[in-house]
């Protein structure tokens, strides 16, 4: 019998300039002293930051540990991988972050961090009047043209400029210039990669009047051209149990689950990652009593099957459930 259960992990947070404490006064998590938690990685089997098991015999445990000794049964069909296939995160931005571009698995490959390409998405789970976020160009343009524009501090006029409204959806496959404004809390899932190359970081500087490095000629080589504006995904419902496609990718897959009756999950011989944008639910098989709550995330082994997920006390639930193809 597999060892493996529906398991919590205990999220890993970044503190940036940009951070805030909306984790708390949003999401419901417990922060110590600091007013810069800018990402909680949920789900995460990465050197710079791994997920722990919280609760049952597996409790203590590296997400990585599991990858290594429960493979085959925690990630089924997609079984063997390095390491876990996907990296679901938070991020708070109290202000905005630096215009980016992450390179695709050809570029990475070369680099010698071993991560590999960056593709991500975007949903936003809270706004403030006038949050805006940059995705894409606006118009066509050449990298000289954009080298120009960063070295003379106009980058922005060339970036599609987008107001973000809770539940939007944004797509960024590798290669995407983008950057979010100040503002915004946004739930990410992504490739397992922190490769960031900074086109442009708004003329900001540290406490010490000194700016952060930029990687422009990075970034420039690792964009793609053309490209256009990145819009908001569209919502293609799939049957009628309140599921939405919200991006499907050679990278990942990401659904959106709306619902306020008993549901069923997963039982399709992949590993699932779940987080719970609205509500409570009670999932079948969490070893804890307390309700998988807002901001709170969980991943569903392979092995467990087909798990039903319910609400608490009928009350909405908005969840979103990430996999591999």
């Amino acid at each position: 019998m597999s060892k493996l259960y529906p398991l919590r992990l205990t999220p890993v947070y970044k503190r940036y300039l940009w951070g805030g404490r909306r984790f708390e006064t949003v999401l419901g998590k417990v922060l110590g002293p600091g007013n810069d938690y800018a990402e909680s990685w949920e789900i995460s089997d990465h050197p710079l930051g791994s997920s722990v098991i919280e609760r049952g015999p597996l409790a203590g445990c590296l997400l990585g540990d599991l990858v290594r000794d429960h493979g085959e049964d925690l990630l089924g069909r997609h079984h063997p991988q390095s390491r876990f296939p996907l990296l679901l995160k938070y991020l708070d931005a109290q202000s905005r972050l630096s215009v980016q571009v992450h390179p695709d698995d050809a570029f990475a490959l070369g680099m010698a961090s071993g991560d590999p390409g960056k593709s991500e998405a975007w949903v936003i789970v809270d706004a403030k009047p006038g949050s805006v976020l940059w995705a894409g160009l606006a118009q066509p343009v050449d990298r000289a043209t954009l080298r120009k524009a960063v070295a003379q501090g106009q980058i922005e006029r060339y970036l599609h400029r987008c107001e973000a409204r809770p539940g939007d959806c944004f797509f960024l496959p590798a290669g995407t210039v983008h950057a979010l404004g100040e503002g915004l809390l946004v739930a990410e899932i992504q490739s397992p990669s922190d490769t960031t190359f900074r086109l442009d970081d708004w003329g900001r500087v540290d406490a010490q009047g000194k700016p952060r490095p930029l990687h422009v000629e990075q970034a420039l080589a690792a964009l793609r051209l053309p490209q256009g504006p990145v819009m908001p995904q569209p919502l293609n419902p799939i049957g009628p149990d309140g599921r939405q496609r919200l991006v499907e990718c050679e990278k990942f897959v990401l659904d959106r689950w709306v619902f306020s009756s008993p549901c069923t999950l997963a039982g399709d011989g992949r590993c699932h990652g779940l987080t719970v944008l609205e509500g409570n639910v009670h999932v079948e098989g969490d070893l804890s009593a307390e309700p998988l709550g807002r901001g709170r995330s969980m991943v569903l082994p392979a092995v467990v099957g087909r798990v039903r997920i319910t609400p608490r006390a009928s009350e909405a639930v908005v969840l979103l459930d990430a996999f591999l193809p």
